[in-house]
């Protein structure tokens, strides 16, 4: 992994690439996985790229209101042909309200995950975060649900490709209760999704990463990689409990958390 920390790509195709993979999510149209052009690309250059995409938004004057996981369970990383998760930013208006809609033509081909959110009380920075520093840190957890869409064509990509396509990151939703964490069994914590009143997906806590929190520990550990901290106050979604689900336009889902409500919306 040591060329993973060095680039190989230039500044100037650094931000080219922020640019292609930015507009892309924007207008909503399909690219091809960009290391078939730049095959040499590293991960220190994947992750310049998304961080390239980030100071774009903030330059623009969207606020950054969280962090994800995203290919956290090793059925994922097994069916996507990765080798380890990846993590992306939550800009503003990604945020859709608890009850409300998303809207389809703003996306490509969008598929929904049924996650948990944790907001931390405390500073997490790497490295050496573990699990029980996670609790200690964290303030509490509530429902969320997020709506991935891949820039590239047929969800097929690599994944320095994905990591520079902000792990696919466009919508999200949260809301159902909050809760301590000292309440919830969260390896067994029960999720059950349905779409227009059908069961498609149940899963529990103990799919991603074997414990929720592994999640936020790595994330913490893999900001440290680029000098960066989780602060007090951040909203991290830990990625997906359940498989991913293909939706249409006009479909309507609710997500049912054990101890912790429901979430519902619609695709309009």
């Amino acid at each position: 992994m040591a060329e993973a920390y060095e680039n190989k790509l230039t500044q100037s195709q650094i931000a080219e690439l922020a640019i292609h993979c930015e507009n892309a999510e924007l207008e909503a149209y399909e690219i091809t996985k960009i290391t078939d052009d730049f095959p040499q690309m590293t991960y220190k250059d994947a992750f310049d790229i998304q961080w390239e995409i980030r100071r774009r938004k903030e330059e623009r004057g969207n606020k950054i209101v969280g962090m994800k996981m995203g290919l956290t369970s090793w059925a994922k990383m097994a069916q996507m042909g990765v080798e380890q998760p990846c993590y992306g930013f939550l800009a503003d208006y990604f945020s859709v309200p608890e009850g409300g809609e998303f809207k389809f033509d703003e996306l490509i081909h969008p598929k929904i995950e049924a996650e948990l959110a944790f907001v931390l009380k405390d500073e997490l920075k790497g490295p050496g975060v573990h699990i029980g520093d996670v609790l200690r840190a964290t303030d509490f957890v509530m429902p969320a649900v997020e709506v991935i869409d891949s820039r590239y064509k047929d969800f097929k990509f690599d994944l320095k490709s994905v990591i520079a396509d902000n792990s696919s990151s466009s919508r999200f939703m949260t809301g159902g209760q909050m809760a301590d964490i000292a309440d919830l069994d969260l390896k067994n914590l029960g999720v059950v999704m349905e779409i227009n009143g059908e069961v498609v997906q149940t899963g529990a806590g103990a799919a991603v990463l074997g414990h929720p929190a592994a999640s936020v520990a790595m994330l913490a550990n893999m900001m440290g990689e680029r000098g960066e901290s989780l602060p007090a106050g951040t909203f991290i979604m830990i990625g997906a409990i359940t498989a991913a689900v293909q939706v249409n336009k006009g479909d309507a889902f609710t997500v049912r958390y054990q101890g912790l409500g429901t979430l519902s919306g619609k695709f309009a």
